[in-house]
């Protein structure tokens, strides 16, 4: 498998595949995309793909193509939208931080000293941004797994791993401020300078709101797996029920009318609204009543009176009414005339009497109107002739 040789290149395959690595991110819960439809996203050039699978960056399936993990988590990580919660990368980085504050506490030059206390400092920075994201992760997944989970067993089993991941995420907060309160104390005092108190200070509170938000979430899981539960019992008397109503042993086997006649639910009876109408006489002696009076008073007169937003009026010009002759060829009216005349239809229209000046395609457009409206009172012969450069059947009335 080739690699890239810098970032500048690593870059521009970035951007130039990019519909392509979008679609493929999108699609990620099904893992896989169809090859001809990848072949569509890089303009039909197989060299792309196969340059994206000899790179690593794509691997093929078959019919489909899948990006590897490795950018894929890149993604996920950068976007913020892992659904993983993985806990080992803040063990590896405390095991990186001890060794790195031995390192330091061991090296005499200054210059490879002050390279272990930039990487004790980034290692610090890294394990606060990773117990924040799987926090919030960790909240994310409990949601959408008791909410979107059809399957009672799978959720149960789900939010109880969940829950074991919450347990590791706290025990590794408290590893983390075990080493800079107590585990390293001759490293925070001897290398703690400005750059190292402030990161010290971020990281402290950082993991402090983690733990905080670790303990509401605790509160959560208990309360959703208290409601697994109780769904679950109330599945199963509904299921025994329904055994013994099938069987025909429900008023054998419970007391279940017993049951129904000790109560009188009105649950489903419309909530009746009563309005309590206020007494005259303690609003004309009661000081209290006197003075919301006057609240609701000056309100109303602070209110604009009349409708906010008023058209203008009418221009009177809009109001009058004028008549407008429209200027058209009644053609029931021509074929009335034709009716009662022997020409043929062509040469009726062309020499008909418009009262206006009429233009030659004009009136052949009326001879063909005419012979398409009227047609079954019309007699079409097989003989043609040509007028005006146009050759037209002979059409007569019945």
């Amino acid at each position: 498998m080739n690699t890239f040789k810098s970032i500048d290149e690593l870059l521009r395959v970035l951007e130039r595949e990019k519909l392509l690595l979008k679609q493929m991110f999108q699609k990620r819960p099904s893992a896989s995309l169809k090859y001809d439809y990848a072949l569509e996203l890089t303009e039909y050039k197989e060299e792309r793909i196969k340059y994206l699978i000899d790179y690593g960056m794509i691997r093929d399936s078959g019919n489909f193509l899948e990006m590897e993990d490795v950018y894929l988590k890149f993604f996920e990580d950068v976007l913020q939208v892992n659904e993983n919660i993985n806990v080992s990368f803040v063990d590896d980085y405390l095991r990186c931080l001890n060794e790195n504050i031995d390192y330091y506490l061991k090296e005499d030059n200054e210059q490879r000293k002050y390279n272990y206390h930039k990487e004790v400092r980034r290692c610090l920075k890294n394990i606060a941004m990773i117990t924040v994201r799987n926090v919030i992760d960790l909240k994310r997944n409990i949601d959408n797994t008791y909410k979107n989970e059809p399957n009672y067993r799978v959720k149960l089993s789900k939010l109880k791993n969940l829950d074991e991941k919450r347990k590791n995420i706290a025990l590794l907060i408290n590893r983390s401020e075990d080493i800079i309160d107590n585990t390293q104390p001759v490293f925070f005092r001897v290398a703690m300078d400005t750059q190292m108190r402030i990161v010290v200070n971020d990281v402290k509170l950082q993991l402090n709101d983690s733990y905080h938000n670790l303990i509401e979430i605790e509160k959560q899981i208990i309360h959703y797996l208290n409601l697994i539960a109780y769904q679950n019992r109330i599945f199963e008397k509904v299921r025994r029920l329904k055994y013994f109503r099938d069987q025909f042993l429900l008023e054998e086997k419970t007391d279940i009318r017993q049951v129904v006649s000790m109560r009188n639910p009105v649950w489903m009876e419309p909530q009746a609204n009563y309005r309590i109408k206020l007494s005259v006489d303690n609003l004309r002696t009661s000081a209290v009543a006197l003075e919301i009076i006057r609240k609701i008073i000056s309100k109303r007169k602070n209110r604009a009176k009349g409708p906010k937003n008023m058209a203008d009026a009418i221009p009177q010009e809009y109001m009058k009414t004028e008549g407008e002759v429209l200027d058209q060829i009644n053609l029931q009216e021509i074929y009335n005339a034709f009716s009662a005349s022997s020409s043929h239809l062509f040469k009726f229209v062309m020499s008909y009497n418009y009262h206006k000046q009429l233009s030659t395609d004009d009136r052949i457009l009326f001879f063909c109107q005419i012979a398409s409206q009227y047609a079954e009172g019309l007699n079409f012969t097989d003989k043609y002739e040509t007028s005006y450069d146009v050759e037209y059947p002979l059409i007569y009335s019945k």
